[in-house]
């Protein structure tokens, strides 16, 4: 399909709304008591559409766009509807933050890191590298302040925000060489994103930045030496077993990796509130239905790939582990230095992760270390 421009595209909407996209229900009221003139009750339709940086129809991330959709479009009776498109069916996979943005879609469905060059603090609403856990990035986001400084980093760029979805703690990726020591990143081209990417060139390493669509190919081809992407279930589905030798954990690079929708600010502000509402219903589900969704089948895809594959599946040495945690430490000083939005971010972002650390230390991590079977 070729991609629509904006021009054509408002085109199309003005010719849709001049067809009479909407319609009337209801009846007209009594007249106020001020002899004012009768109210009229609209319920106008909207089409919308949203693009992503997923594949096409692709496992979870892209049945989470498929499923908001129909979410949508049920509990607003038909009122609002929205066609998705994968990554490169309307607009190509990494451009969905300007085509949203340019009102060429209403609608994007993302991760927040993709767009660090165009706004250094998006990183922190994706993962931070030795960062907070899904549960913990939930609360943040939702219970922390962290959705309001979100939304207004957004607001520069024309859009809403919207947390969608969580990966929980992922792998920390396939290699094609086995990692003894931190030495063993040097010269390493390796497919990884947002800080955990900074934190590899810190180490010697060359950070890439690639569709999911792409990563197959990329490492199959020795374009890239090694790639992270999530966990068993996409990296089975995605057949990286057949073309790398080691597994590593933990992803110590994406601790919960937040999920985003993201809306043009100008068309959801034309919403009625009902919709705007129905919207954000739609994606806080998603949200809690995404991080379900990786938990249950990255359980069962994990002994798949054990049973059918030679893979070694093995845990980074903790001296790595180490010399990672202090390049993160210096990554996120440098970006601190240098943006004040993202200053501004991190420190509400770090100031709630040590509070909740103290919380979780006498509850999950130790039910995790001492009780649980």
């Amino acid at each position: 399909m070729k991609p629509l421009n904006r021009r054509d595209f408002l085109k199309k909407a003005a010719v849709s709304v001049l067809g009479g996209t909407s319609i009337l229900a209801g009846c007209q009221s009594k007249e106020t008591a001020e002899g004012g003139a009768p109210a009229v009750h609209t319920r106008k339709k909207y089409q919308w559409r949203m693009v992503t940086t997923w594949p096409p129809r692709f496992p979870v991330l892209g049945e989470s766009a498929e499923l908001i959709a129909k979410w949508v479009e049920e509990m607003s009776e038909g009122r609002l509807t929205i066609q998705v498109y994968g990554g490169g069916e309307l607009v190509p996979p990494l451009e969905a933050f300007d085509a949203v943005q340019q009102g060429v879609a209403e609608m994007g469905h993302a991760a927040s890191y993709y767009w660090a060059g165009k706004a250094p603090a998006s990183q922190f609403f994706a993962a931070v590298p030795f960062g907070m856990n899904a549960q913990q990035m939930n609360a943040w986001i939702l219970s922390g302040g962290g959705w309001d400084l979100w939304r207004e980093l957004y607001a520069d760029f024309n859009l809403v925000p919207f947390p969608c979805g969580n990966t929980g703690v992922q792998m920390g990726g396939w290699f094609n060489r086995k990692i003894n020591s931190v030495d063993d990143i040097k010269g390493l081209k390796m497919r990884i994103p947002g800080l955990g990417g900074k934190v590899i060139k810190k180490a010697g390493g060359s950070a890439i930045l690639s569709a999911g669509g792409e990563i197959y190919t990329n490492l199959e081809r020795g374009v890239i030496d090694a790639t992270e992407w999530i966990g068993p279930y996409h990296d089975y589905l995605m057949g990286f077993p057949k073309i790398a030798k080691y597994y590593y954990y933990p992803g110590w690079h994406e601790p919960g990796t937040v999920l985003e929708m993201f809306v043009n600010k100008s068309s959801y502000e034309q919403l009625p509130k009902d919709l705007q509402e129905i919207i954000t219903t739609a994606a806080i589900r998603s949200n809690s239905w995404m991080l379900a969704e990786f938990d249950a089948k990255n359980t069962l895809y994990l002994q798949k790939i054990k049973s059918e594959f030679s893979t070694q599946i093995l845990r980074f040495p903790d001296s790595v582990l180490k010399a990672f945690r202090q390049y993160a430490k210096e990554v996120l000083e440098e970006i601190t230095a240098e943006d004040p939005t993202s200053k501004k971010v991190y420190e509400s972002f770090a100031k709630f992760h040590k509070e909740i650390s103290t919380w979780s230390a006498i509850t999950e991590q130790v039910y995790y270390q001492d009780i649980a079977g």
